[in-house]
C-alpha cells in the first residue's frame, strides 16, 4: 500500500489525458466498422 501514497495528482491527470489521446487516436485511425457509429470495438453513436 505504500506505492499508493507515492502517486501524485499530476500523474493521475497525465494518465487520464493519455487515455483520452489513445481513445481519440483509435477513433480517427480505425475504420467505422471497428470504431465509429455502430462499431464493434468503440461505438460512437447510433447508425443513421
Amino acid at each position: 500500500m505504500e506505492w499508493l501514497s507515492q502517486i501524485t495528482v499530476g500523474e493521475v491527470i497525465m494518465s487520464f489525458l493519455a487515455c483520452c489521446l489513445v481513445h481519440e487516436t483509435l477513433i480517427a485511425v480505425l475504420p467505422d466498422t471497428v470504431a465509429g457509429p455502430g462499431g464493434w470495438l468503440i461505438n460512437t453513436g447510433s447508425e443513421k
